[in-house]
């Protein structure tokens, strides 16, 4: 006779990359990252990240996560009424496969999902409302990102 015991663990908070903000409610997450690390090594680490983002073998990994939990939550009950941690780390990666480079952090509570963090541009910044949509459970999205200011 065999035991099989699986232990899950979830949290209401995820990000899509190191650099970005530890909680939704953090002020300034480009500054705080810019104070932790010398410039070079923030944009090596953000190109890797972009890269890794980028790669289609990871999009897929990323959709298959989406998907397992979606159908996870099907099999378990009502899918309009996710777990917390399950719908911020699915928003996670719909914003990591579609978003590269952003530096953001998901929080969830009831169906409202909250995103901080930065953007590289305008475009990034107006598709996390709709990308965060698309899962399932999520009633309403708060937009706290912001775009990151290059200089020229």
């Amino acid at each position: 006779m065999g035991f099989l015991v699986v232990t899950v663990g979830a949290c209401t908070e995820a990000r899509t990359s190191a650099d970005a903000p530890s909680s939704v409610d953090q002020k300034s997450p480009t500054a705080m990252a810019s104070t932790s690390m010398a410039p070079t090594a923030m944009a090596k680490s953000t190109e890797t990240a972009k890269a890794d983002a980028q790669s289609d073998t990871r999009a897929k990994q990323l959709d298959a996560d989406i998907r397992a939990r979606e159908q996870r939550g099907n099999a378990m009950g009502d899918a309009q009424n996710r777990d917390n941690g399950d719908l911020a780390s699915e928003v996670r990666s719909k914003l990591e496969a579609n978003i590269p480079g952003g530096n953001l952090t998901v929080a969830s509570k009831d169906g409202v999902v909250t995103v901080a963090g930065s953007v590289s541009n305008l475009d990034q910044l107006n598709k996390i409302q709709k990308l965060s949509m698309e899962i399932k459970g999520v009633k309403s999205v708060i937009v706290k990102a912001t775009v990151t200011s290059t200089p020229n």
